[in-house]
């Protein structure tokens, strides 16, 4: 067993961490693993294919060979690695817009005010750019591409694992609040042929629905409405999905929501929140430091299973039950 680390040196690796992040978020906007992915190629055919200058690009390519994204090899040639994969554009695993979407000014930005958020409980963003997360994307569509994208690739990584760990058997109707592009309820419907679907959120967001409820053979059964969740949802659902809906609020508009959802809940219905629920007293350093990332944003944030039953409460809601999915779990609520 190696020796610990001497405090200041571990206190320097954390602190540069944000450096690393950074680098990899260079990598990926630059297209690296894109160039790479047909085989190894020195710093001079990378620079030319993403457009950098060679002897910079090569301090780049070296520090993210440390991190093994990729591998150095003699004469400045690079190779992918299997880590590095996960940054080409075309890989199934692919998360190459979310490392973009971290790099960029609008996200790291907010970070930079992390401790003014800490010291008034508000989130960051607003003060750094003049506008709410949700308004500086609608009026950026540079940042709106990257952060959909992002959030797609994201929502890609629990999908699997919330399909195969909740039974949605029994269910006749399932409306999913915020659904976006429909990607999480066409793996839902696609595994269970007896349920129908209805998407529902934003206009100009379900109106892009279609080739993905197609692409994934279930558009007969799924059909679109849009609004906002804050003032009303589709009534005829015996259970409602909100998928990484509610982290993005903090409790009063968060209980709003679930109110408008429970308005329409029928008296054996369920709301299934697929969250990641922080786990109270366990080490849990990703989901804690997605609350950070949901404070800096938008004055949202993760929740343990005592915070959501809280929640639920003033909603007329009771929590059932939370089933285990991965990243992700289903929070089943149910009337009260």
């Amino acid at each position: 067993m190696s020796a610990p680390l001497p405090p200041p040196v571990r206190i320097l690796q954390l602190a540069t961490a944000g450096w690393m992040s950074q680098a990899v978020s260079a990598a990926a906007e630059l297209g690296i693993a894109d160039t790479l992915g047909d085989g190894p190629r020195t710093v001079e055919e990378i620079a030319e294919e993403v457009g950098a200058h060679a002897p910079t690009l090569y301090r780049l390519l070296r520090a993210c060979a440390d991190i093994e994204l990729f591998e150095e090899r003699p004469d400045r040639v690079f190779a992918l690695t299997e880590l590095g994969d996960a940054l080409r554009s075309d890989s199934p695993v692919s998360l190459r817009d979310f490392a973009i979407w971290t790099g960029l000014p609008a996200e790291r930005g907010a970070w930079t005010a992390l401790a003014g958020s800490v010291r008034t409980g508000a989130p960051a963003f607003e003060g750094v750019h003049g506008s709410s997360v949700w308004d500086h994307i609608r009026r950026h569509p540079d940042v709106a591409g990257v952060f959909d994208r992002a959030m797609t690739q994201t929502s890609r990584q629990i999908i699997g694992s919330i399909v195969a760990a909740y039974d949605f058997g029994g269910l006749h109707t399932l409306v999913d609040v915020g659904g976006g592009r429909g990607a999480l309820l066409s793996a839902i419907l696609a595994a269970n042929p007896g349920l129908h679907g209805v998407l529902y959120d934003q206009p100009e967001v379900v109106a892009e629905a279609g080739p993905v409820l197609k692409g994934a053979g279930v558009a007969e059964r799924c059909t679109t409405e849009a609004g906002s969740f804050f003032d009303a949802v589709p009534r005829g659902g015996d259970a409602y999905l909100l998928s990484n809906i509610i982290h993005d609020w903090d409790d009063e508009p968060s209980i709003r929501i679930l109110s408008t959802v429970r308005a329409a809940l029928p008296a054996h219905g369920r709301v299934l929140l697929v969250e990641a629920v922080l786990p109270a007293g366990r080490p849990a350093l990703n989901v804690k430091l997605m609350d950070l990332d949901m404070l800096v944003l938008c004055g949202g944030r993760q929740r343990t299973e005592a915070e959501f039953a809280a929640l639920l409460e003033p909603a007329g809601m009771r929590l059932n039950r939370i089933v285990p999915g991965g990243h992700c779990s289903v929070v089943e609520a149910v009337a009260a």
